[in-house]
């Protein structure tokens, strides 16, 4: 009696295995979005202008990493994060939560410091600094006697879409491999 190929399984492991492989390309057009993405912060990051707040708040992504400025009214918050400082210590960001002119609210990264407990004493005004991710606003210079944080820096963001597309094509090659080693043994009897 001979045997035949399974037609539902092997349709299946070819779905399967065409999904991964177009996983893959997708991954491969990401990383040149990203690669475009990166640049765009890099060179924004070197850029002297300096934009409004309200133009930060109105398109996030194209604001990372330049220069901006916003009017904190009143302080309604503070918090402290795990951060580190220009000279790439570890210790606690401090941020405080600002209300804005226009009642909206926006988070700002005053200083750090290595003592948890200090939190600064600024309790609001006029902030310059640089736009980060949340978007969140780094001053520079540090507010209220803490010392600098770290400045955001775009090269922290990775880029690893061509190792997942590598995982994408493995898995599929890999996938492919294994039916058609089951399906020989089948066959085989």
């Amino acid at each position: 009696m001979k045997r035949r190929i399974p037609v539902i399984p092997t349709l299946l492991v070819l779905a399967a295995v065409g999904v991964m492989i177009w996983l893959g390309f997708w991954q491969l057009d990401r990383r040149a979005e990203k690669e475009v993405l990166l640049e765009r912060y890099h060179s924004g990051q070197g850029s002297a202008v300096e934009l409004p707040w309200a133009e930060v708040r109105r398109v996030p992504d194209l604001a990372l990493y330049r220069r901006s400025r916003l009017l904190c009214t009143r302080v309604m918050g503070l918090t402290g994060v795990a951060g580190r400082n220009v000279g790439g210590e570890a210790g606690v960001a401090q941020y405080a939560q600002c209300l804005l002119p226009d009642g909206s609210e926006a988070r700002v990264v005053m200083g750090w410091s290595r003592d948890p407990t200090r939190s600064g004493n600024w309790r609001g005004g006029e902030v310059r600094g640089i736009v980060a991710p949340g978007p969140r606003l780094v001053a520079e210079p540090p507010l209220g006697g803490l010392e600098a944080s770290a400045r955001p820096n775009p090269a922290e963001i990775p880029n690893n879409h061509l190792a997942y597309a590598v995982q994408w094509f493995l898995f599929a090659a890999t996938a492919l491999i294994v039916y058609v080693v089951a399906l020989r043994r089948r066959l085989a009897g």
